[in-house]
């Protein structure tokens, strides 16, 4: 009885054994590295994205607190209306 145990045991750990050296082998390959270096991309992409989210969140929050959004706001009309009269 205590040889079944230990041979059913036994072909599990080769099994798993098995398993993690092919997907070992499957990650160390060209196509392995190509999966890794994307995933690597998107997250550094999505990074970025938030990082330049939280930028422009927290400039129009200090815009605000300091007053500045009403004075650009009529400089660049001023600056655009000047532009649309040179143009014409």
């Amino acid at each position: 009885m205590n040889r079944i145990i230990w041979m059913g045991i036994g072909v599990a750990i080769g099994v798993i054994a098995f398993r993690k050296i092919n997907e070992a082998q499957s990650n160390l390959g060209p196509e392995g590295l190509n999966r890794a270096v994307g995933r690597l991309a998107d997250g550094l992409y999505d990074f970025a994205d938030a990082v330049r989210d939280g930028m422009n969140e927290r400039e129009t929050e200090l815009r605000s607190a300091l007053g500045i959004d009403a004075g650009l706001e009529k400089a660049v009309s001023k600056s655009s209306a000047g532009k649309d009269a040179v143009r014409r």
